[in-house]
This record gives C-alpha cells, sequence and structure tokens, in this order.
C-alpha cells in the first residue's frame, strides 16, 4: 500500500521554526516531487511550495520565500518542509502530497497521494 507518513508540527511562537517531515511507504520518492498545502477552517488546500528533483524548491506562496524550503533524504525515503521566522498567518493543517516527478500545479486536484496532515499553530 501506497502511503505517506507525516511527522512533525505543534505550537510554537511567532519568529519560531518547526521541521515537518513527510516519509514514504510502498514505494520510492526519490524521484517524486513533493508539494505541501496549508488548510485553514473554512477553506480550501492551498499549496505552498514544492520540490522536484529538476527545479528544487518552487514557491507558490510568496509569503514563505526566503522563510520555507523542502529537502530530501534518499536514505530515509523521506522530505522535510523547514520553516523559519514563523508568523501567525502561517498556522494552518499542513499537508504532503505528490502527482509525479514534476511540480505540475497548485491544485489539489492533480494529486494523487496525500499525508494526512500535521498542525502547525503559531500563537504568542
Amino acid at each position: 500500500q501506497l502511503r505517506l507518513v507525516q511527522s512533525g508540527g505543534g505550537l510554537v511562537q511567532p519568529g519560531g521554526s518547526l521541521r515537518l517531515s513527510c516519509a514514504a511507504s510502498g514505494f520510492s520518492l526519490n524521484t517524486y516531487a513533493i508539494t505541501w498545502f496549508r488548510q485553514v477552517p473554512g477553506k480550501d488546500r492551498d499549496a505552498v511550495l514544492c520540490f522536484s528533483n529538476s527545479e528544487g524548491n518552487t514557491y507558490f506562496k510568496d509569503s514563505v520565500k526566503d522563510r520555507f524550503t523542502i529537502s530530501r533524504d534518499n536514505a530515509k525515503n523521506a522530505v522535510y518542509l523547514q520553516m523559519n521566522s514563523l508568523q501567525f498567518e502561517d498556522t494552518g493543517i499542513y499537508y504532503c502530497a505528490t502527482s509525479g516527478r514534476y511540480c505540475v500545479s497548485d491544485s489539489p486536484i492533480y494529486y494523487n497521494y496525500w499525508g494526512r496532515g500535521s498542525q502547525v499553530t503559531v500563537s504568542s
């Protein structure tokens, strides 16, 4: 069974950092692009940024440039979302997802595999 297993998240003060993990089970994640989405109550999932081997980090939200990055650990079959200088508006549930090798779209409808989500709360 193909799955994406997420870990990390939690409560952090503004200006703090968190790292989310997304590990693959049942397939090799090494050649897949991974997109991180964020969802807040009452709204659809919004793509934040994507990582592919061919393009590196692709940002769908300007507000996270220079603060968020995705990295990959092939030995662990996992990718990580490093979030620095967190702000109140970064609060939400973060989902990792993949649709193949490339960062093709910011629309959730194109993604086949999803993690179950990680809550990130930025609060003082």
